[in-house]
């Protein structure tokens, strides 16, 4: 089973085979449409997480007697 000679490998081959479907260029498409959204997403949910993470040590540190030890 001989691959092209363009290609250095089968497995090069079946892969820039796989690029030219109609499903890989619908996902590369989305993918470039969406990442903006991902990523404020994903930076607005990572200031969420900290500010309530923040919230909970300061209310450990307070209900906790006020000392640095005070994780169960």
């Amino acid at each position: 089973m001989k691959h092209s000679p363009q290609f250095r490998s089968r497995r090069e081959e079946e892969r820039a085979a796989l690029k030219n479907t109609a499903g890989y260029k619908a996902w590369r498409i989305m993918f470039t449409l969406l990442y903006p959204f991902i990523a404020i997403f994903t930076f607005l949910f990572s200031v969420i997480l900290m500010f309530f993470s923040g919230i909970s040590r300061v209310l450990a540190f307070v209900f906790g007697g006020g000392n640095g030890n005070s994780r169960a």
